[in-house]
């Protein structure tokens, strides 16, 4: 399916819209109407909570109301994306169908309440989300005004009832061919005499029973995604089954590790995200930095335009400190999220809930319901500027540097038991690694480790403490071709079922980087060490660095020492290095550094390769990003500070959104310049 050309050639404007709250509140309906026409909103999603309003009884449908909404939406030319409302079920079927409520790990089965309290493996719940989801569909599927549908709300959670117990066994099974001694030596239960000898033993982890196989707990949550994801592939069954065939998406949230969004990513045609950033807690430059990572790994889960499902217009209510959003940060949030690759712009939500549990969270339009508000003004004026960059729709993000990402391999080690239990800071270490190339003013695909590596300059493996089957492979054959390698501590140390690899380490690699790893001290909080240059080596002018946290100690076989450690008994030992493997060139952090090693390394590794960055002399406190339709480049200025910020427009540049070169405080400039070559290249 091109999703693209089923979409319209424009940003999707708008968000999540209840009108179930509001029936007996017509005026309302009809003044909100006027009111989105007056914000530029072009796209509303309904249904998503809907559950109860839509089936009040089992199988007494109530879709009139939804219809109607839907017909004066496309009178007044907003579309809609419709949902599932699977992600909050009515209360009469949790009733009638307790099977539904999850079972806790500790055996608990939970009351009704909540969202998604519900069991994947269900088959009463199944049931009953296909016969909504057929009815939808063949309610919807031909109106004109319905874009895409939403699928559920965003998917989380796991249940231990023993539905799912039987489920996992299956799913063993199938997994390990119906060997358990294959298991057994997967999960090395030898240790503390935990040998299986049957399948039919075999519990999912909980602090009552086992806790301690990591082998387990890893498959465990593996189970969960693959149950997930089952479901999902249920839903959108239903739906096609009903006559659907817009395309379909699911909203993932910001670094959740609950599930893998690698998965789950491959049952839609969309990925949408939901963003709640913590702005103005600390430097903006730095929540600005953890946004885009996460936008860019949406970008990646599919290599493709993705969509910004739902952010808060002013300020969520579920945050501890609920702060206002700064004059120009709606407007900057929204487009940071264009700049980098979505192809739009929602919120939750529209219209502000008069009552429950998020009677206070952030809208459009506010409980005093009216238009001369500054969120609504800023709202509006948002809208206006996306109607102005029409041309950028679909247009996509090429990146010369790739950031590899997980997610099985940080649940492993997050749960190893060593070398720090406290934290080990691989989230923190991510965005300083993926920090160090956007702050070099690059563009950066933040990708699963499994994706292909030829299209990249550079390629950032962070704390790859897993090894599947082959990545060792492609990083070597990337290398050997003329790509350079950013590794860190703390990589290949365990395989696909978190057994540690023997022989030396990083794991079938040590080549590659031209060392191994003797060993890992983990440092207590508070604690620091320095990182100097060497004799022959250093990055930067002769720079230090401050690092923390892990310090790995390593011994040279061909690599080059850059800088080495200035304190401790490895005093002097290597700390980060450099080694020639084929054509390319392979860098080796050894110590958590501060983040502007992450930086220097970055410049350095694109002076060697003539890479160009985006924008020249960025000022602090500014983003640069980028987004081309093959002919042109369409280059994103954002200002996170809160003073204004002379910008270096280039003399050939259209500007498109912005004036001049002074960006105020929360400012976005959007320039178009010719495409000269491949965006990274000199």
């Amino acid at each position: 399916m091109n999703t693209a050309q089923m979409l319209p050639e424009e940003f999707l404007y708008g968000g999540d819209y209840n009108p179930e709250q509001w029936l007996d509140y017509p005026h309302i309906l009809e003044r909100d109407i006027e009111l989105m026409r007056k914000a530029h909103i072009n796209t509303v999603t309904l249904g998503v909570f809907s559950w109860a309003a839509l089936e009040p009884e089992e199988n007494v449908f109530t879709f009139d109301w939804l219809e109607r909404m839907v017909d004066r939406l496309h009178a007044g030319g907003i579309s809609t994306i419709m949902a599932t409302p699977s992600g909050a079920r009515p209360r009469w079927l949790a009733e009638k169908y307790p099977e539904v409520l999850r079972v806790r790990e500790d055996r608990t089965r939970e009351l009704f309440g909540a969202r998604h309290n519900h069991c994947y493996t269900s088959g009463a719940y199944r049931d009953r989300v296909q016969m909504i989801n057929s009815r939808l569909a063949q309610t919807f599927a031909d109106h004109p005004a319905v874009l895409m549908w939403h699928v559920s709300n965003e998917y989380s959670g796991e249940c231990h009832c023993p539905l799912c117990q039987e489920a996992f066994r299956g799913w063993l099974k199938d997994r390990y061919d119906g060997d358990i001694d294959a298991l057994n030596h997967a999960w090395w239960t030898a240790f503390w005499s935990h040998t299986y000898t049957d399948f039919s033993q075999i519990e999912s982890p909980s602090s009552r029973g086992d806790s301690a196989l990591h082998g387990l707990n890893l498959d465990w949550k593996r189970f969960v995604t693959a149950q997930t994801a089952d479901f999902l592939r249920h839903e959108i069954e239903a739906l096609r089954a009903g006559g659907a065939r817009q395309p379909t998406t699911i909203n993932l949230m910001d670094d959740y590790t609950g599930l893998d969004y690698g998965r789950l990513a491959k049952e839609v045609d969309i990925v949408s995200w939901d963003s709640y950033p913590r702005w103005h807690r600390g430097a903006d430059a730095e929540t600005a930095l953890e946004t885009g990572l996460q936008h860019d790994l949406m970008r990646g889960l599919k290599e493709a335009p993705f969509l910004l499902m739902e952010s808060c217009p002013a300020s969520p209510n579920w945050h501890e400190v609920s702060k206002a959003k700064r004059p120009g940060m709606l407007a900057c949030a929204g487009l940071q999220a264009v700049a980098h690759g979505s192809d739009s712009v929602q919120f939750f939500q529209i219209r502000q809930s008069r009552g429950s549990s998020e009677k206070l969270h952030g809208a459009v339009i506010d409980h005093y319901g009216g238009e001369d508000t500054r969120v609504f003004r800023e709202a509006a004026q948002l809208g206006s500027v996306l109607g102005t960059l029409e041309p950028l729709a679909h247009s996509r993000v090429e990146a010369p540097a790739a950031v590899l990402w997980d997610m099985e391999s940080r649940w492993a080690m997050e749960d190893a038991q060593g070398p720090r239990n406290a934290r080990l800071h691989y989230h923190e270490t991510l965005v300083k690694v993926y920090g160090g190339l956007r702050r070099s003013a690059l563009n950066v695909d933040v990708i699963p480790a499994s994706s292909p590596l030829g299209s990249y300059e550079i390629v950032a493996a962070p704390m790859l403490y897993m090894l599947h089957p082959g990545t060792a492979e492609r990083l070597r054959d990337f290398v050997s071709r003329g790509g350079t390698l950013i590794m860190t501590y703390w990589s290949g140390v365990a395989d696909e079922t978190d057994l540690c690899f023997l022989g030396p380490a990083p794991h079938d690699l040590t080549d590659v980087l031209g060392l191994r790893r003797e060993e890992i001290d983990a440092l207590y909080d508070g604690e620091e060490n320095r990182l100097v240059p060497a004799a022959d080596g250093g990055l930067a002018g002769g720079k230090s660095y401050v690092c923390r946290n892990l310090c790995e100690i390593v011994r040279l076989n061909g690599a080059k020492p850059l800088l080495e450690y200035a304190e401790d008994f490895y005093q002097g030992r290597p700390a980060l290095t450099v080694n020639r493997y084929g054509l390319g060139r392979a860098y080796y952090l050894c110590a958590d550094a501060e983040a502007s090693l992450h930086k220097d390394l970055a410049e350095r590794i694109m002076r060697q390769r003539n890479l160009r960055p985006i924008l020249a002399d960025v000022p602090d406190g500014c983003e640069v990003t980028s987004r081309t339709d093959g002919s042109r480049e369409y280059v994103f200025v954002q200002n996170y500070s809160c003073a204004p910020a002379a910008v270096p427009v280039p003399p050939d540049a259209e500007l498109l959104s912005g004036a001049g070169n002074v960006l105020p405080a929360y400012g976005t400039l959007v320039f178009a310049r010719p495409l000269a070559g491949k965006p990274g290249r000199e």
